[in-house]
């Protein structure tokens, strides 16, 4: 028999984890009858302050294909989904997100493709993104356009991060352990054969999105940074433009100066050049620093996460350190 391990990340998921389980169950007895591949979940604590870690205790306890990590403190979806994939056992392994806006019921299609079709993975995207405020559904459908503008690596509009991966290409993105994750971008540059399953928006299940609009501007600068330097180009041209403006402007007014000997008349013009100007440099060097700040922490070389606790059968295997 086959095994697949489903990747759970969980952050103050009290709420929509017994949910989420009741209808996996349903999932996992299904496969395992009919598909002959045994399901795990392994859900992943990622410094929860509620009960999310006693309910995946109780899970565990009560059905053994409930596995379990659990971090020393918050360190983020990315963090979530490289530790399972880095602890996943599973010859096939699934990422999929707790609140059930993912539908667990797509993934026996899924296992079905991974059989029978020459693909390494199966993802998901939304097709609509009815019931999302406005303008979330705006600044998200900009930051794929945009993206896909100044990136070689190709970014799914909608694209979700739950998916099902052989495991070769699961092998592959261990094999990227940078500190700067962004998982949606590092699915698409290794490669490998993706078929793409559309579905329509599924409202959370249980609790309150952890996913502010303030979260999703730092997360999409993980993206943009990680797979483009463009913005870097564009700091350049912006200052050799801005100096060849300059230099113009310094003959127009050394002639002005000469020509009509009144060299005061044009200072709130001069003023606002001057803010023009040191607004663009201001842009250009927090652009630089952006990306700085992320080698910095490259090269701090730091864990991507710390476990404080695990479930027995997790502990059990042999893996390499969990340092980048």
């Amino acid at each position: 028999m086959s095994k697949m391990t489903v990747i759970v990340p969980c952050f103050n998921e009290e709420e929509a984890l017994p949910v989420y389980y009741h209808e996996m169950q349903k999932i996992m007895d299904q496969m395992e009858e009919l598909q002959r591949v045994r399901v795990e979940l392994l859900l992943v604590d990622d410094g929860s302050s509620d009960h999310t870690l006693y309910i995946m205790k109780k899970l565990n306890q009560k059905d053994d294909r409930c596995q379990y990590l659990s971090f020393s403190r918050n360190f983020g979806k990315e963090a979530a989904i490289y530790a399972g994939l880095h602890y996943a056992s599973g010859e096939y392994v699934a990422v999929m997100d707790v609140d059930l806006q993912d539908p667990p019921k797509l993934l026996p299609k899924m296992y079905q493709i991974l059989q029978e079709e020459d693909y390494d993975s199966v993802a998901t995207k939304r097709c609509t993104r009815a019931g999302e405020p406005k303008i979330r559904s705006f600044l998200s459908e900009s930051f794929y356009k945009f993206i896909n503008k100044i990136s070689k690596t190709e970014i799914v509009n909608g694209a979700r991060d739950y998916r099902l991966m052989k495991r070769k290409m699961v092998d592959a993105v261990l094999e990227m352990s940078e500190y700067n994750r962004f998982s949606k971008g590092i699915f698409e540059w290794v490669g490998f054969r993706t078929k793409w399953l559309e579905f329509e928006n599924i409202e959370r299940s249980k609790g309150e999105t952890k996913w502010s609009l303030g979260k999703l501007f730092s997360y999409s600068l993980e993206g943009i940074t990680g797979f483009s330097v463009a913005p870097l180009s564009l700091a350049s041209i912006v200052g050799v433009l801005f100096c060849l403006l300059s230099f113009i402007m310094i003959l127009v007014i050394v002639g002005q100066t000469l020509a009509f000997g009144n060299p005061v008349a044009g200072w709130p013009s001069l003023v606002c050049i001057i803010f023009l100007v040191s607004g663009i440099q201001l842009l250009c060097t927090g652009i630089v620093g952006q990306y700085l700040s992320k080698t910095y922490l490259e090269t701090k070389r730091r864990p991507i996460f710390i476990l404080k606790d695990s479930s027995q059968e997790v502990k059990g295997r042999t893996h390499e350190a969990v340092e980048i």
